[in-house]
């Protein structure tokens, strides 16, 4: 059981639930606020979308913002940028599979991660592996050859890669970039549980996936939904840290939005109550091998001044 955890919040996601939920953040500004909102997080993992249309987004321009709101607050996180966007293929209808639907956005891995080589957050997600995603003709995209180009293009930086496991065969590839010298030790691992139809979440595929862990891994666990608080549970009594927020969950309780202030404040009661405590943002740096905020270059900048924002 871990006693001493870190909590990331993932604020917002590219998936349309702006249209299930009336405060989504959308604008960089709202993203930026709503990592703020979450300080007791130690991590604030952020998604941006676009302000006119609220769909997912990967330009760079928005991240820019969303980083220098953040960075310029006088609230200390660590900021863990998605490099998830671009993967996205929707297959086409019936027997037509080549005529790609409108949800279609498909790059090279190193445009994933353009926003990550301007900005050098402390963390950028690394998807491990293609998936299916939902009941539909999406699936996300992300080939052994990207994801060695990827691995190594963030590792040049000493910008550490949080890799997202979605499936167990992920877990497999992930281990074999830690081999191949394209991932640093400690390596970070985030289990992904729920997304139908990849890793379910339940104990045993939990169990089975930290089997395959390697050596002095660190690793979190998190849940889609309704199962979001009962994997903060699990993680924890595994041994491991959790995430929650808007982007995994919408709700708080039965008819209940939540916001991530409030998702944050129930996985802190959970693990308090199962006699643990969240790690300070001092503690959760040195626990994932990360420099303090002031130890960084591009810190050391963007703190020097204050960002007039409209």
């Amino acid at each position: 059981m871990n006693y001493d955890v870190i909590i990331t919040c993932a604020v917002t996601c590219a998936g349309d639930t702006t249209s299930k939920h009336p405060a989504i953040p959308v604008t960089p500004k709202q993203i930026a606020e709503a990592a703020i909102e979450a300080a007791c997080a130690t991590v604030a993992h952020c998604h941006v979308r676009d302000s006119r249309t609220g769909r997912g987004s990967r330009d760079p321009a928005l991240y820019r913002e969303v980083v220098d709101r953040i960075r310029s607050s006088d609230v200390d996180v660590i900021i863990n940028l998605t490099a998830g966007m671009g993967g996205d293929l929707e297959i086409g209808p019936g027997e037509e599979p080549m005529r790609f639907g409108k949800g279609t956005d498909l790059v090279g891995g190193l445009t994933h991660l353009a926003h990550v080589k301007e900005l050098l957050p402390e963390i950028c997600t690394l998807d491990c592996g293609t998936l299916n995603f939902g009941d539909g003709d999406y699936i996300y995209v992300s080939t052994p050859a990207q994801l060695r180009a990827g691995a190594k293009r963030i590792q040049e930086p000493g910008v550490k890669p949080e890799l997202e496991i979605v499936d167990t065969g992920h877990l497999w590839f992930a281990n074999q970039m830690l081999k191949e010298g394209l991932l640093d030790n400690p390596p970070l691992f985030q289990l992904c549980m729920g997304i139908p139809w990849d890793a379910p979440p339940d104990t045993g595929t939990m169990t089975a996936m930290l089997d395959n862990l390697p050596p002095g891994a660190r690793w979190a666990g998190f849940g889609i939904g309704r199962m979001q608080m009962p994997m903060v549970a699990q993680a924890m009594l595994f041994g491991g840290h959790v995430r929650v927020g808007l982007e995994d969950n919408i709700w708080l309780d039965r008819g209940i939005y939540a916001t991530n202030g409030t998702l944050m404040q129930r996985a802190v009661e959970i693990i308090e109550r199962l006699g643990g405590r969240a790690l300070t943002l001092a503690e959760g740096r040195k626990k994932l091998g990360l420099p303090a905020r002031d130890e960084r270059p591009l810190e050391k900048r963007t703190r020097t001044i204050r960002l007039n924002f409209a």
